[in-house]
């Protein structure tokens, strides 16, 4: 019985050995049997590029897209520019004028006829023409602008509105009025009888109606018009006019269409003379 015993042991030990010589040669499934240092390189390579589409927008997905709505803007008023209020001269009607010095520094608003003539500020009637003395024959230059108002504003500014059709009942030398209210309608009077109706209108500072060249205009015009035109009612030609009369004088000779034509006298055609008449009598035998 202890021979067998000792053989059973035997067998366990050599199992034991085969078991270990084993596992030095083929490691334990899943753990590599060799050592890291002969463990062969990675492969080398150029590094992969991966490509792909991104798909756009759907279209019909972006047109039924609205933008998003903002808040509505915030009317700011222009800043005052000075103590006085001013109005377009020419009310309900469309009107365009010109931006430039031709012949006089004046200029002319082109509307229709019997829009209504207001005046610029406040102030007070200076001169008033309700005739038309206007004549191509002598085409004298006080009465190119045909029927007229001017008004002596409070800024000390002389404005005229020149070629009406006609003067507001009421209006008047000395007549006190307010920034817009009516002096007259459009028309064509004065020289403007063959250019279709226009308001002549005019910058400069009072005078004595001889020197009637000074009222047509000493001031460039437009930029004012434009500035009431927009909604800027208080931009004043107060300060250009002060400086231009200060440089000119207050009574600055006539410069530019000054003279009147001279009416041409007709010439008297000579009469006929009728042929003599020739009477001759005989005396009877």
């Amino acid at each position: 019985m202890r021979s067998g015993l000792l053989g059973r042991w035997a067998v366990v030990a050599g199992a034991l050995l085969l078991t270990g010589a084993c596992a030095q040669s083929t490691g334990v499934a899943g753990v590599s049997a060799q050592s890291p240092e002969t463990v062969p390189p990675a492969a080398t390579g150029p590094t992969p590029v991966v490509t792909g589409t991104i798909p756009g927008p759907d279209a019909t997905t972006e047109a039924s897209m609205d933008p998003p709505k903002g808040k509505s803007p915030i009317n700011v008023p222009p800043p005052r520019l000075s103590d006085f209020t001013y109005a377009f001269p020419v009310t309900g009607c469309q009107v365009s004028y010109q931006r430039q010095l031709l012949v006089l520094p004046k200029t002319t608003i082109w509307t229709g006829k019997g829009c209504t003539f207001v005046s610029p500020t406040s102030g007070v009637v200076d001169e008033v023409s309700t005739a038309d003395r206007w004549s191509a024959a002598t085409d004298r230059g006080r009465d190119r602008e045909g029927r007229f108002v001017t008004v002596v504003g409070d800024d000390g500014v002389r404005y005229l509105g020149g070629h009406l059709d006609s003067v507001a009942a009421g209006v008047r030398p000395g007549t006190r009025v307010t920034a817009g209210q009516v002096l007259g309608r459009v028309g064509a009077s004065g020289n403007a009888r063959t250019q279709g109706p226009n308001l002549y209108f005019a910058i400069s500072w009072k005078t004595g109606s001889s020197a009637w060249w000074v009222r047509r205009g000493m001031v460039n015009p437009w930029r004012y018009l434009d500035a009431w035109l927009s909604g800027n009612r208080t931009l004043s030609p107060r300060e250009e006019t002060v400086a231009t009369r200060a440089r000119l004088g207050e009574t600055p000779r006539c410069q530019v269409q000054c003279a009147s034509k001279k009416p041409v006298k007709k010439k008297r055609e000579p009469r006929e003379t009728p042929d003599p008449v020739i009477t001759i009598t005989v005396n009877p035998t």
